[in-house]
């Protein structure tokens, strides 16, 4: 049996089948997404997605969606399904009886007594979707019709029916080319059989997305059918369906689709499907190298990158290459000590205060993992140091390392660190002034470089900030420490420690340096454990505190304000994790398998064969947010590296 099976009576459960995604990259940018039943219920889903260099490289739907029909005798049996205001039309869903994901997400059909078998293919490194159809039975003649359904428009945005949309289309091999708008790129769709398409151009109006509904957002897309391709199918004959940015030569489809299809990593166990999820996350675009931070609505992010890079890249396939390419590509953008937050270019962003920090522990990750540091400090050296001179002299956001070695980040109106949901103007979370990770990030990236530096000879550097440390060390602990909650503050501003119980205390305790010690550690985490763990991630504050939010839902603002307010994390269990095992040894290895072990189930919920995003922080612990999130599947990933060295 395969490791990713839906039965019948799970698919043709609407509720049950349309809260289940999947997801399949080009790992260019592109991607195809929708639900099992290929019923699209957000503004993200789409069968070929792909970013657009003239429009700043964003993300844009062309081909929403295929409807396809089974015609027997002159009756029509339509297997499409969408949402309309009050019903479901067609219905096609009822004639599924299978869903595999291995090796390439598989959907069965059956009609009286025809049975056709439907495969998805995302092609790697192209802008290219296939869709294989193979009669498995028929018992009379048989016709496929193919019914393309576009959009033409930007993934946040919804398309609407228009009197500028270029209906015309041209005649190519066994298909068509179509482009609605100026400056799109041209969408040809194809088969490696000779067809019959029928013009029928029209608007279908009032398509209904109800994840969007459900998150406050406009909900409701006109799509254009330009017409549908006719084709007959005898028993045994597969059919390929290609929607691509150039035209193919069609009696090259089938060997491609194979060819292709040989070379799917397999995604037969809960490891494998971790790690084939992992690499939906590397995206390779001209000489950048980057990591998506979670689909279907992420770009590349600053700290998402260097917090999920190690996971991705190292904890499974010691993949020093791509970890490598990444750090490269994210080098050549720092400007003034910090990174691009979200952007590139002239859109970049450059308002986190973490992500310059967490560059260092991306770096010791890579480091440890090559064996050697003499290539780290060549490649990397320069770089570090520019950032700690910049932390140390004052960057933008009033980033700045104050008399005491701790490092003050404050900007009206800005949320510099992870915790960034910001609600009419204010962030949620304010954080402003020292915050106890980013100065404990701090102390670690000073360390790490004096160790690199005088392993180098660099004794100006040492020189220069050979002392630090231990001025850090002397303040950080009487800045930071609770007594009376045995804790660490989440921060400390003009007005004093705030003293809220958060997760962000682990990361003090996780790092290779450690401005903390061992039993401060130690309290640091029964708290954490006491107060914040579940079995999906962290929760981001205490239960007990009243501005606890212990569901992620509504509209934006209302889920704003929950983000980081009771909702559960699950990257912050990889440093759990960490910390744990740097105390405990092999002791942790049984409280360790079980937090990986309750993701297992994930793996067939929400995003099937990913991790999501966030996760209620109360119980049940319903997954939300992205569907497949780089840094919740890279921690994972990393927890089961360290099971693994313990054992």
């Amino acid at each position: 049996m395969a490791y990713l099976k839906f039965n019948k009576s799970e698919l043709v459960n609407l509720e049950y089948s349309l809260s289940r995604e999947m997801l399949s990259t080009n790992r260019a940018g592109g991607y195809m997404s929708t639900t099992i039943v290929c019923c699209n219920t957000r503004k993200y889903h789409g069968l070929l997605i792909c970013p657009i260099e003239e429009f700043d490289g964003e993300n844009h739907v062309l081909l929403s969606s295929l409807d396809e029909t089974i015609i027997q005798h002159e009756q029509l049996f339509n297997l499409g399904i969408h949402k309309f205001p009050g019903v479901y039309e067609p219905r096609g869903h009822k004639y599924i009886i299978d869903f595999e994901y291995e090796p390439t997400p598989t959907i069965t059909y059956r009609v009286g007594g025809v049975v056709l078998r439907k495969e998805i293919l995302m092609i790697h490194n192209d802008t290219q979707l296939m869709v294989r159809y193979t009669l498995m039975d028929a018992h009379s003649p048989t016709k496929l019709r193919l019914r393309p359904f576009l959009a033409y428009r930007n993934i946040h945005k919804l398309s609407k029916a228009n009197m500028y949309a270029d209906t015309h289309y041209k005649i190519v091999s066994n298909g068509i080319a179509s482009k609605l708008y100026n400056g799109f790129p041209t969408l040809h769709m194809q088969l490696n059989k000779k067809n019959e398409f029928i013009a029928n151009p029209d608007w279908y109006y009032n398509v209904e997305y109800t994840e969007e509904k459900k998150r406050g957002y406009d909900y409701t897309e006109d799509l254009f059918t330009p017409g549908y391709f006719e084709v007959p199918i005898k028993k045994g004959e597969s059919i390929v369906f290609v929607a691509s940015l150039k035209e193919c030569v069609t009696n090259t489809i089938s060997k491609k689709y194979e060819k292709e299809l040989s070379g799917r990593a397999p995604k037969d166990s809960y490891l494998n499907c971790l790690r084939n999820s992992a690499s939906q996350f590397i995206v390779r675009r001209g000489k950048d190298t980057e990591v998506v931070a979670g689909y279907p609505w992420f770009g590349r992010w600053g700290r998402d990158t260097f917090i999920s890079l190690p996971g991705l890249t190292l904890a499974v396939d010691n993949d020093l290459k791509t970890c490598k390419a990444v750090l490269d590509t994210m080098s050549r953008e720092m400007k003034g000590g910090l990174f691009p937050n979200i952007g590139k270019n002239d859109l970049a962003a450059y308002n986190s205060v973490d992500a310059p920090l967490w560059y260092f522990w991306a770096i010791q990750k890579y480091a440890e993992a090559l064996g050697e540091n003499q290539s780290v400090w060549k490649d990397y050296g320069k770089k570090m140091k520019t950032i700690l001179e910049a932390f140390r002299n004052g960057t933008s956001s009033n980033i700045k390392m104050h008399e005491n070695g701790l490092v003050w980040a404050e900007e009206a109106g800005k949320a510099l660190t992870w915790m960034d949901a910001v609600v009419a103007g204010k962030p949620v979370t304010p954080r402003a002034g020292y915050a106890v990770e980013i100065n404990a990030l701090w102390y670690n990236a000073i360390c790490y470089t004096l160790e690199l530096a005088k392993e180098h000879n660099d004794n100006k550097f040492v020189k220069d900030w050979k002392d630090i440390p231990k001025l850090i060390e002397d303040n950080y602990y009487n800045m930071f420490w609770v007594e009376e909650r045995e804790c660490l503050a989440d921060y400390v501003n003009e007005e004093g420690q705030n003293k809220y119980i958060r997760p962000n205390q682990i990361i003090a305790a996780s790092l290779p340096y450690s401005p903390i010690q061992d039993d401060i550690k130690e309290m640091v985490l029964a708290k954490v454990s006491h107060n914040l763990l579940t079995i999906k991630g962290i929760r981001t504050l205490s239960p007990r505190n009243p501005e606890y939010e212990g569901v992620y839902e509504g509209d934006q603002a209302t889920r704003d304000r929950a983000y980081h307010q009771g909702t559960a994390w699950v990257w912050l269990l990889g440093h759990y994790a960490e910390a744990n095992f740097k105390l405990h040894g092999k002791a942790f290895l049984k409280e360790a398998k079980t937090l990986v072990n309750d993701f297992e189930e994930d793996m067939t919920m929400a995003g099937i064969c990913s991790i999501s995003e966030i996760y209620d922080g109360d119980p049940p612990h319903t997954p939300n947010g992205c569907i497949s999130q780089a840094w919740s599947v890279s921690e994972i990933l990393r927890i089961m590296r360290m099971i693994a060295d313990y054992e």
